[in-house]
């Protein structure tokens, strides 16, 4: 066994160590020297250091994209890991961004740096090519979760919310464990590499089988596909808006970002029945994803519940590009998580600033909202024409991308051309729910007349999301060209 160089660990974690610090930072800033101010002050505060530090982080990976791996290959850094976590970095800020004026906790320091200490396990999941690694990646990211989902601790809906998040969460961990050791079992070695290489020499046997079974289910949760999706729509809708955009964006990039190596680890055999049957399970999945969520959707009444059952129909169209598996379909994958979590944060946004104002996410609450605050009309209507994939918008160009590399894929067969057929029909009864949000927010009469108040910063982030939203989809090789082949 080669001998650990830590100097490379180091470097390969520096982004991590710098949040880390920066989440020690603000609890010393928050609990010793702002105790006692205003709590507008102490969470302006926090938000706006954790700010810094993602930027930190981002410009350190921008200027080192690439770094000798650790431990083998136990945490890689090349281009398109640096890709996947600037663009969590990024989601991060503006999540913290948009929570600026939030109202839910009474801790701010500790939400901050939870959300920082969270976002340390996505940036490690997005690297991890070891199922240990990739474990202790997952459960770090899931804790931190599971407690900002409970953290407005005057509202029972967030702490049941939370509660079925956790017993999911921990039911998938096991599920999952479960499968990573007897792929140990069967190949000797945690390394994706090494089981890739273990797994083209054996004959597919039950045993296998049920390890791919058990992974399937275990990732399935963390990307909220069917039938692995129960704990999403509770909390999508019980949890504070900032922490449901987070759920909804960063954990999502991170989840496929693993999920395309581990994949690459489990189908690049050359025997066809093993590569086969993870992408039979793969192609159920985002099938049974897609006419789920995309049905389930149009019957929601409230606005979370319905981008719930949306992102779970969205899980299911990146499913397609990672069973397709070609360095295309992996690029296409990367860049409609980031482009939708984008969209998705800017939705979320837009719903925070709403339920402050009218207390709930219902429809009804976006009654005339182009009459109390038309620029946050007019974010609301990008973010959600986006999501239903209407050009020019950031979200044609990602499912025209995904689509393509699916068709293009060699060897997809039949299940590659019915599945996007469907897939494009599905998008087609998404545009119908989308319509019913906008429908109260541009043609219904509003139930007050005062504007509705927005704060500055809330704005510009908004309006910042909403721009970028345009020009991706007016420019889209601007992103689709900084994300490289995997």
């Amino acid at each position: 066994m080669n001998a650990m160089n830590y100097g490379d660990l180091f470097t390969i974690t520096l982004p991590e160590t710098i949040l880390e610090v920066v989440s020690l930072l603000i609890l010393i800033v928050d609990l010793g020297w702002l105790r006692k101010s205003a709590q507008s002050v102490r969470m302006a505060t926090a938000n706006v250091l954790g700010v810094l530090g993602s930027a930190l982080a981002i410009v350190w990976l921008l200027a080192h994209p690439q770094a000798p791996s650790f431990g083998g290959d136990a945490l890689v850094a090349t281009p398109i890991v640096a890709a996947a976590q600037i663009g969590i970095l990024i989601l991060t800020a503006l999540v913290l961004l948009l929570s600026v004026k939030a109202e839910f906790s009474r801790n701010p320091g500790e939400f901050a740096a939870i959300v920082l200490l969270g976002t340390t396990g996505m940036m490690l999941v997005a690297a991890a090519r070891d199922l240990l690694v990739i474990f202790v990646a997952l459960e770090l990211l899931s804790l931190s979760l599971y407690v900002l989902t409970a953290f407005a601790k005057g509202s029972a809906f967030s702490a049941e919310a939370a509660l079925k998040y956790y017993l999911f969460g921990g039911m998938s961990a096991a599920f999952m464990l479960f499968g990573f050791s007897y792929l140990y079992g069967l190949t000797g070695t945690t390394s994706l590499t090494g089981i890739a290489a273990a797994l083209a020499a054996q004959n597919v046997s039950p045993l296998l089988v049920v390890a791919l079974v058990l992974v399937a289910a275990g990732l399935g949760f963390k990307i909220a596909a069917a039938p692995f999706h129960l704990w999403a729509p509770d909390t999508y809708q019980s949890a504070p808006a900032p922490v449901a955009a987070l759920i909804a964006s960063g954990s999502k990039v991170a989840s496929f970002a693993v999920l395309i190596a581990l994949t690459g680890g489990l189908i690049a055999s050359p025997n066809y029945l093993q590569g086969s049957t993870w992408v039979v399970l793969l192609v159920w999945m985002a099938a049974g994803s897609i006419l789920l969520g995309n049905l389930a959707a149009l019957v929601q009444t409230s606005v979370r519940r319905l981008l719930a059952y949306s992102a779970i129909a969205h899980a299911g169209y990146m499913l397609l590009g990672i069973a397709a598996h070609t360095p295309q379909s992996g690029a296409a994958v990367l860049y409609y998580a980031l482009t939708y979590a984008l969209t998705t944060v800017g939705a979320f946004g837009v719903i925070a600033v709403v339920e402050r104002d009218a207390g709930s996410d219902r429809l009804d609450s976006f009654a005339g909202l182009s009459k109390r605050n038309p620029l946050l009309a007019a974010t609301m209507l990008l973010f959600l024409l986006s999501l239903a994939g209407i050009p020019p918008l950031v979200g044609f160009w990602a499912k025209f991308n995904l689509f393509a590399a699916v068709l293009r894929a060699p060897g997809v067969g039949r299940w590659g051309f019915a599945m996007v057929a469907i897939a494009l029909a599905a998008s087609a009864v998404s545009l119908y729910y989308y319509l019913q949000v906008l429908k109260r927010v541009y043609v219904s009469k509003p139930t007050q007349t005062a504007p509705m108040q927005i704060s500055l910063l809330e704005l510009v982030a908004l309006v910042a999301i909403a721009i970028a939203v345009v020009l991706l989809g007016i420019f889209p090789t601007a992103l689709i060209g900084w994300i490289p082949l995997g």
